[in-house]
Parts: structure tokens; sequence; C-alpha cells
């Protein structure tokens, strides 16, 4: 019988959306107020769901409190509170949009997780726009 259980969490963090590359105006048309020069911010909300087959030992498909650990570890203390285009490795080089730190989350969080087992990232970048990737 396989199951999907899933963990909330939350960080907030600032970005710029742009490319260096492209001019200003380019930049400007294309991302709007996303494209401030001095960044701004969001109250990303992410849920991280693992599914896969119930431990019959256990009971549990994943420990929730190995997620949780694995999320404050792996994401909470590497996004909360900074500038993902300044600060984070990952968006040195990739637009930060919630497409793209989606995407970097779960291959953040992919190598922590059993193979056999489905990992999907759900992210809000506000409460009506949010983003899904489960590694396809």
């Amino acid at each position: 019988m396989k199951v999907k259980v899933s963990r909330k969490a939350h960080f907030n963090a600032a970005h710029r959306l742009y490319r260096s590359d492209w001019s200003f105006e380019k930049n400007d048309q294309v991302f709007g107020k996303c494209n401030n020069p001095n960044f701004h911010g969001h109250n990303y909300e992410l849920i991280v769901s693992v599914y896969g087959e119930i431990d019959q030992e256990t009971g549990f498909v994943i420990d929730m409190k190995v997620l949780k650990d694995l999320i404050a570890v792996e994401i909470e203390s590497a996004f909360d509170h900074k500038n993902l285009n300044v600060e984070v490795a990952a968006f040195k080089n990739l637009n930060p949009t919630a497409e793209n730190i989606a995407v970097v989350i779960w291959n953040k969080l992919r190598p922590h997780i059993d193979d056999e087992k489905k990992l999907e990232i759900t992210l809000y970048e506000t409460p009506r726009n949010f983003v899904t990737y489960s590694g396809e």
C-alpha cells in the first residue's frame, strides 16, 4: 500500500529576477517589479511530500521527525532570511524563480530520501502562486 505524507515548512527570502545578459529594459519588460535592483522578498510556504510503501515494522512511509530535521538543515537554514541571488550558491548563475527554487530544493533533498520513494516539492511564493516539482 502506497501513501503520500507531507511536511509543511516556511522560509523568508529576498531575490531579484533578472538576466545579466539582458538590458535593464528587457529585464523590466519580462520580470516587471521582480526586477527591482534592490531586491524584494517573499514569505515562502513549502510542502515536502514523500510517496511510498508503508513500512510494516514502523507504520511510516518516512519518519516525520527525520523529514522535519532534514528540511530544517537542508532548506530552512540555507534559505531563510537570505538574499537568494547573493547568499545562496545555487543561484549565482540561476535565476531564482519559484520554478528554479523548487528544483533546487528537490535536488538538495533527493539524496536523503530512499530511492524507492517519490519526492514532491510544492512551493508557494504567494498565497495564490505556487509551483510543484517531482523530478520529472
